[in-house]
């Protein structure tokens, strides 16, 4: 640790900003500690961290090695890279369009040409210019709804999709050859202009992003232009999703739409949120607040960088509630099969993570429609409608639990765009019907049974908390548990192994042709579940419960049963303590 900090204080050139943040930890020895040592690690996808000084922090000089690291990669791998170049985005955090040109920067230096985004752009905007473009790859500068502290850098490759686990590898590797981060070799702005290897993205690429949105509406030509009753309340927290939703919205002929104006500013800082994440209901007080001022039917969130989106409806007492991630998939994957021409219904797809909803599988099941199960992350989704580009399969909806969504294969990530956009048709449809989406989720469930989920985690920080996390996911690998509650266990999934085993009859074992990864997951009878896996972003261990019941009531009691079981079963550790 004090070998790095010392040839971070000693290089001449260091940016003044982070020399004096430097000067600042000087008394603050947990602080020095983190920042120096070790580096700011490359996942599957990208990096992300806190803001500051030092190798294992982000600033300009840690991204300026990862972006190296993806230009080796590159010249390497990917033909014609440095004509096709690579499209960067960025999103409202502190530094996000610094580290936007200083990921130019080093990308000119190496004979890269970049599409910089001349202001804040969503990530569903960045995936969707790769492949209009036919760029080579894809940078975002986001750190989508972690705190105000942090920034990171999410890669993504050709399709438009984050990079895959082989990709990764390789980058990984090519990056750990960088060895000085500060030595990283950049070229000007203004040389990069002059040699052609800057060109600025404006907002009139967004025309052809919206127009394949507006392709995703089951109404006509003219029913678009009919006058729309639902009052709809929407906030981007703060991000970069305001001018697309609004204009979106205006295509469908959405008229009674108000904007939450105190976080339709873009702001680092996030000052009128905890945190800015769709998935908590505290993100949503503003626009509860504007909602009941306007009478709205329907309340948006978006996250900062806008692939991930939140909606609460008026329920009958007058309040609003919050769907869940699993709820508004349910209701966005039978609203595009019910307007599907059924002769596509044999070779069509529907993606989701493998601790998404059941009800989702029951949904697509029911029209003739196959469902594929995935890990857990978006990049899965994306790695599978690549693979239908050859095999003949058609994607028609893609979601995850936690609020990630997608309709078109135009964009190959999460669009918290393109759901807020059906999500409003689906909501007028049914108020022309005197409906609300509540009502219609009912009927879902009505149909197909109840369905309810929940996820917990607990935070073990440090390395003693690594080790307790990796003491439980052993625990529940190694040994056979034959019942959870008065529920029988099935099968065990152990995605590390890439096994499914049979509980009462071990011998019997499936393959699972899935990437590995360290999970488990038991299948229990009555299509109820449970899995535990650790966070790949957090110092976390995270259970997942899954629970059907032909009524709301059995469901919901077989859920409490469940969870009262797991927190038995995790909770034996000493000293620990859950959030939920």
């Amino acid at each position: 640790m004090l070998k790095e900090l010392e040839r971070w204080k000693q290089f001449a050139e260091l940016d003044e900003e982070l020399r004096q943040q430097l000067n600042d930890m000087e008394e603050d020895e947990t602080e020095l500690e983190d920042a120096f040592s070790g580096r700011l690690s490359f996942g599957t996808g990208g990096i992300r961290g806190k803001l500051g000084p030092g190798p294992n922090r982000m600033n300009i000089y840690t991204v300026r090695r990862a972006v190296k690291g993806l230009a080796e990669y590159l010249k390497r791998h990917v033909a014609n890279y440095d004509d096709r170049g690579v499209v960067i985005a960025y999103d409202s955090r502190h530094q996000s369009k610094r580290f936007a040109l200083e990921a130019a920067k080093v990308l000119g230096a190496n004979g890269i040409k970049t599409h910089l985004f001349e202001s804040i752009q969503p990530t569903p905007l960045l995936s969707f210019t790769v492949r209009h473009l036919g760029a080579a790859a894809g940078i975002m500068i986001t750190a989508s709804h972690n705190p105000p502290e942090y920034n990171g850098m999410k890669v993504y490759n050709e399709k438009g999709s984050q990079i895959t686990l082989a990709e990764a590898d390789e980058m990984i590797r090519l990056i750990d050859e960088v060895e000085d981060e500060l030595a990283v070799e950049t070229k000007s702005e203004s040389l990069l202009r002059e040699q052609n290897l800057l060109n600025t993205l404006y907002d009139d690429i967004a025309f052809g992003y919206l127009e394949q949105i507006s392709q995703l509406s089951k109404w006509s030509d003219d029913e678009k232009l009919d006058p729309k009753s639902l009052r709809i309340v929407y906030t981007p927290l703060h991000g970069t999703a305001t001018k697309l939703v609004e204009n979106g919205l205006k295509q469908l002929g959405f008229k009674h739409v108000h904007i939450v104006e105190e976080q339709a500013v873009p702001d680092p800082d996030f000052k009128t949120v905890q945190t800015p994440n769709p998935e908590e209901k505290e993100a949503f007080a503003l626009a509860i607040e504007l909602g009941e001022q306007v009478d709205a039917d329907i309340l948006l969130a978006t996250d900062p960088d806008a692939d991930r989106l939140g909606v609460a409806v008026k329920n009958a007492l007058g309040g609003y509630e919050l769907l869940t991630g699993n709820q508004l998939g349910a209701l966005l994957l039978d609203y595009t099969l019910e307007h599907m021409d059924e002769k596509f219904y044999p070779m069509a797809r529907m993606i989701k993570t493998i601790v998404t909803s059941e009800l989702g599988r029951a949904i697509a099941s029911s029209y003739g429609v196959k469902t594929i199960d995935t890990l857990t992350g978006f990049k899965y989704i994306a790695q599978k409608i690549n693979e239908f580009e050859t095999t003949g399969e058609t994607f028609v909806f893609g979601y995850e639990e936690s609020y990630g969504y997608l309709l078109s294969a135009s964009v190959r990530d999460k669009d918290g765009i393109q759901a807020a956009l059906i999500a409003c048709e689906i909501a007028e449809k049914c108020k022309q019907e005197g409906k609300t989406l509540l009502d219609k989720l009912d009927e879902l469930y009505e149909r197909h049974g109840w369905y309810k989920e929940a996820v917990e985690s607990l935070t073990l920080e440090g390395a003693a908390g690594q080790k307790k996390i990796n003491s439980l996911m052993e625990r529940f690998r190694k040994s056979t548990i034959k019942t959870f509650g008065d529920l029988r266990a099935l099968y065990k999934e152990d995605y590390l192994k890439g096994e499914k085993i049979d509980v009462n009859d071990p011998k019997n074992v499936e393959t699972l042709y899935l990437p590995k990864e360290n999970v488990v997951k038991y299948i229990l009878e009555n299509n109820c579940w449970v899995c535990l896996r650790p966070s790949g972003t957090e110092p976390k261990i995270k259970w997942y419960y899954g629970a059907y019941g032909r009524t709301e009531s059995e469901a919901e009691a077989r859920l409490d049963m469940l969870k009262h079981t797991l927190r038995e079963m995790i909770i034996e550790e000493k000293h620990m303590q859950m959030s939920n």
